[in-house]
């Protein structure tokens, strides 16, 4: 078997005076994908934000191997920003070209609000644009804190089978989720 694309080796996080997790080693390769469980509060975001390196565990490492996209809980648009704005934002950052942000905007069916200030989207509208963020810029690593949170069935269908190609193709995925989402995981991870 390959190297993992991210080690994560003896975490422990602590939120307050409260120890969420400790001694926490997961390895995830290529082709793989884990899934995050646990109650509200047990640390599921805290992990993955730990894994992403935008914070500090308490104990422990991580090594990532290969660049990431991060999707969190918040979809990080702005009120005034429309998905056209934000996925011409995040490729300008990340240097690839924008020829196909029209082509995104529709396979995550945002063709007609596409110039719509996120002020005015649904909350499912606004998932689906930070959602499209992946397929602007391939990445083998995927850390997604509720991907599947606000979305309506079809596009339910359509992040599980975007997952399952990522992973086919040698990508790997950690999520955190809640409820039966219809995801089918590798492993699952309960904290």
């Amino acid at each position: 078997m390959s190297a993992p694309l991210i080690t994560a080796t003896g975490l422990a996080a602590i939120r307050g005076e409260r120890l969420l997790f400790r001694d926490v080693s997961i390895a995830v390769h290529g082709g793989e994908s884990l899934v995050l469980r646990g109650a509200n509060g047990n640390g599921k975001t805290t992990l993955l934000r730990i894994l992403a390196g935008l914070t500090r565990p308490a104990e422990g490492s991580v090594t990532r191997e290969v660049g990431f996209h991060w999707i969190a809980h918040r979809t990080g648009l702005k009120p005034h920003e429309t998905p056209r704005e934000h996925l011409c934002l995040w490729a300008r950052a990340w240097g690839v070209p924008f020829d196909n942000i029209d082509s995104r905007l529709a396979e995550a069916g945002l063709k007609r609000p596409g110039d719509v200030p996120a002020r005015l989207l649904s909350a499912g509208q606004r998932q689906r644009t930070a959602l499209a963020r992946l397929k602007l810029d391939p990445r083998a690593l995927w850390l997604m804190d509720e991907p599947f949170s606000a979305l309506d069935v079809e596009a339910r269908a359509a992040l599980n089978r975007d997952m399952r190609e990522h992973c086919a193709a040698g990508g790997a995925i950690i999520a955190a989720v809640h409820g039966d989402v219809g995801l089918d995981a590798d492993r699952e991870f309960a904290l």
